[in-house]
């Protein structure tokens, strides 16, 4: 969702000090900004709400108490998101499919690339360049290659070629398009 942002929300993600309670209406003292659809209104309309204002709207929403300490800053994203999800529509399957996937394999302690790319620990991955066969051995928490662990294999590829290469791309860990293995296939 590209929309403008509300000053009070603009002070919240630079670090800023958050709205002064108590002044009524709207809390930075200005109108609200003309073109402001709906759900951007009442979005930018949570931060002028008291915290036990948006508790309520909480347990009206979840039908729960919120959890013991929740900040107010918290609170509004929450309720943010959920006028947004309503408005706009949850995420498509394809994110729930690879968030799926990614939560699958973080459970089997395995590396995740691409959705159906799952490299497990102790799989070896070998790649050929300028004559000379490289072993990479997956690990639980990175990769180890010549005896020495690395975090990705972004690393080790341009350690190999002294030129940034995408890691996965670079020792072919990543799913094609259906489409292009079949332009790629012989007649």
């Amino acid at each position: 969702m590209t929309s403008a942002i509300h000053d009070a929300s603009a002070r919240q993600h630079t670090g800023g000090p958050s709205p002064v309670p108590g002044r009524g209406g709207n809390r930075n003292g200005r109108a609200r900004k003309p073109g402001l659809s709906d759900i951007e209104a009442e979005i930018a309309g949570l931060f002028d709400r008291s915290t036990q204002e948006l508790r309520l709207a909480w347990r009206k929403l979840h039908r729960t108490e919120p959890a013991f300490g929740m900040s107010r800053d918290l609170l509004i994203r929450s309720l943010a998101y959920e006028l947004q999800q309503r408005a706009l529509g949850s995420p498509n399957r394809a994110l729930l499919r690879r968030l799926q996937t990614l939560a699958a394999a973080s459970e089997k302690s395995a590396l995740s690339f691409e959705p159906g790319v799952v490299l497990k620990a102790g799989a070896t991955l070998v790649r050929q360049w300028r004559g000379r066969t490289h072993t990479i051995l997956v690990q639980e928490d990175g990769f180890e290659y010549e005896g020495e662990r690395y975090r990705s294999l972004t690393v080790i590829a341009e350690r190999i070629t002294g030129a940034h290469w995408s890691g996965p791309r670079f020792f072919g860990v990543i799913r094609r398009n259906s489409s292009s293995l079949l332009a790629a296939a012989p007649p």
